[in-house]
Formats: C-alpha cells, sequence, structure tokens
C-alpha cells in the first residue's frame, strides 16, 4: 500500500513538472511470474521515471548500505522494500536476498545492471540472479531529463520495455552462457535506445546531476 501511494503521488508530481512520459511497449512486462527488470543506470532519475512508468507492477531495488544508517531514509526506502547492500564487499547476501525476494513471487526485482552512471558494461549479478531464481530479465531504458534543470525544462521523457530474456531450462550454465547472456542484455540496452531514438547517445564521462 505505501509502496503504490508513493508511486502514484511521485507519478503526479512528475507529470505536472515533465508532462506526460512516453511509455513503450508495457505489455511486455510478465504478468504470471516475477521477473528482473534490467535497466543502464544513467541519472537519479532513472528509477523514478520507470517505476511509475511500470505501475502497477512492484519492485524490491538494492541500495548502498550507508544509506540505511540514517533513521527516516532508513524507515523509507525499508517501506519501499529497498533493501542494503556493501558495494565495495557485496558478499553472498548481494544475491541470496534478491532471489529468495524473486521465489516468494509477491515481488519483482529493479536493478542497474551497469551499475554506476559512468559504466556501460553489463556486470555478471543480473544473469547470475536469473539463474539462481529461474526467473527472466526484462531489459528496459530511460531517455529523457537526465537533470532537475532539464526536468523542469520538460525535456521529453521515454521509457521503453523490450523483450523478456530467458535463461536455458534443465541444464547448468556455464560461465561462457552466462557472459553470452550478459552481452545480449547490453544489447537490447543499445537496440532499445535506437529504437526510441537512432541518434541518442548517453556521455558516460559526464556528471549528469545539475
Amino acid at each position: 500500500m505505501f509502496y503504490n501511494c508513493v508511486v502514484r503521488i511521485v507519478g503526479f508530481v512528475v507529470w505536472l513538472l515533465n508532462g506526460k512520459t512516453d511509455v513503450q511497449n508495457k505489455e511486455k512486462l510478465p504478468k504470471a511470474e516475477t521477473y528482473i527488470l534490467a535497466a543502464p543506470h544513467r541519472s537519479w532519475l532513472d528509477p523514478i521515471f520507470i517505476a511509475v512508468a511500470a505501475y502497477p507492477h512492484v519492485y524490491s531495488t538494492m541500495a548502498k548500505q550507508e544509506l540505511f544508517k540514517k533513521g527516516f531514509i532508513n524507515w523509507f526506502l525499508r517501506k519501499m522494500h529497498a533493501f542494503p547492500v556493501n558495494r565495495e564487499n557485496p558478499g553472498p547476501s548481494a544475491l541470496k536476498q534478491p532471489v529468495n525476494i524473486l521465489k516468494e513471487g509477491e515481488r519483482n526485482i529493479f536493478i542497474f545492471s551497469t551499475g554506476s552512471r559512468y559504466d556501460n558494461e553489463v556486470k555478471g549479478g543480473t544473469s547470475a540472479m536469473a539463474r539462481l531464481a529461474k526467473v527472466p530479465i526484462v531489459p528496459v531504458v530511460f531517455q529523457g531529463p537526465f537533470s532537475l534543470k532539464a526536468l523542469i525544462k520538460r525535456e521529453n521523457a521515454f521509457v521503453r520495455f523490450g523483450d523478456p530474456i530467458r535463461l536455458p531450462e534443465g541444464k547448468r550454465i556455464s560461465k561462457d552462457e552466462l557472459a553470452a547472456i550478459d552481452q545480449a542484455l547490453m544489447d537490447s540496452f543499445d537496440r532499445l535506445d535506437n529504437e526510441v531514438n537512432p541518434n541518442f547517445k548517453y556521455d558516460y564521462t559526464k556528471k549528469q546531476s545539475s
């Protein structure tokens, strides 16, 4: 209930500030099974626009453990189904908790597969999580305002979902096969970006925060 209320309120604020987001291919989100929603990280606005676009689908997300040391932020993040992860030393729990959430079948996982805003390579955690939980990976990209300034200027916003990537079933998946899945996910990001705007280029060397 809390998650739904926050997403709806935030969606209304985003609409007031920026107008209607062009949400594409939302029908590709699975309805009968849990899944991993995977995106490249480009701005602090990414999770906001994507969560609003995917509503009423509900997600749990990872957040750096330092954020959970502050009372109100800790309370808010947990109410929004976020859980802490040690970025410097993730350990087995970084996979165990999201895998358990997916297996419970009540919430999906939203993850930035490239890690930081300055990296254009998919990390292996997404495919490993999908393998352990036996769920598909749905790629999604966000194009639009990457800063508060651009948001207020009402820069056009797009969220496009891609076809689910399903891992082979009934067999052991090798490291090479997992690497191929990571590459397929990266290729999906590029393809979705091109479908939204063939001229789109994201500068991974530029800080997108102002």
